[in-house]
């Protein structure tokens, strides 16, 4: 848990510099000596952002969940099937799933040397949640929470990796073409280095969210 009596005060500037020298040491050699720096600068302030979050959550009844023990992604890379052997992310980041419906829709916060950002979405959906997804497309019915005021506001639309044309069984010409091409459903925006390192941020971030709730309720109610 964090060390800092679970109170988020923000990431220190340390905290990104210590990203950008992992990033030119990214081996064991340099990551073990200074795994007390990582902690203290990076595992330790998420983990007690993790638990603003939460409480910031549920008192604003906002259908997301944040574990300091779930929601933090490791550093530690899974190279076993990678050519890049490099052991350690140069990022943080952490995930908080949608808490009313299918869990993989949700929200990200991530933390990396001049990419600082906030989103969400439906990442790398299966097979039948992505049929879902164009089937609610195809008939163009209940997609307004893409078009709410204040989610447009503050992300723009949702986007994504998507497909080069048009999938098998639509027409071409598909009045919706560009989301069904979709092969993620995200969205995000940038925040600055201020807002990361103010004691503010999951207020920030709890804004951000709640702005998002029509969304994530469209993405967390697709059948499977």
């Amino acid at each position: 848990m964090a060390t800092t009596a679970q109170v988020f005060e923000g990431f220190r500037r340390e905290a990104i510099q210590f990203l950008a020298d992992l990033a030119e040491n990214n081996e064991r050699a340099w990551f073990q000596p200074r795994k007390a720096d990582y902690e203290r600068l990076l595992k330790d302030p998420l983990e007690a952002l993790c638990i603003a979050l939460d409480e910031a959550f549920r008192s604003r009844g906002i259908p997301l969940g944040a574990d300091p023990a779930r929601s933090p992604f490791r550093i530690y890379r899974d190279v076993r099937f990678s050519k890049d052997k490099s052991p350690y992310k140069t990022n943080i980041g952490a995930s908080f799933p949608y808490t009313d419906g299918h869990a993989d829709a949700g929200g990200y916060f991530h933390l990396a040397p001049g990419e600082i950002y906030v989103g969400g979405g439906m990442w790398h959906p299966d097979r039948s949640r992505l049929a879902a997804w164009r089937a609610v497309v195809d008939r163009g019915v209940g997609l307004e929470a893409l078009d709410d005021t204040a989610f447009v506001a503050t992300f723009g639309h949702v986007g994504g990796d998507r497909l080069s044309r048009v999938p098998q069984g639509y027409p071409k010409d598909h009045p919706r073409a560009e989301l069904l091409m979709l092969k993620d459903v995200t969205f995000g925006r940038r925040l600055s280095d201020d807002d990361a390192m103010s004691a503010g941020l999951p207020d920030v971030l709890a804004d951000d969210f709640a702005a998002a709730v029509p969304v994530f309720r469209l993405l967390g109610s697709l059948p499977s």
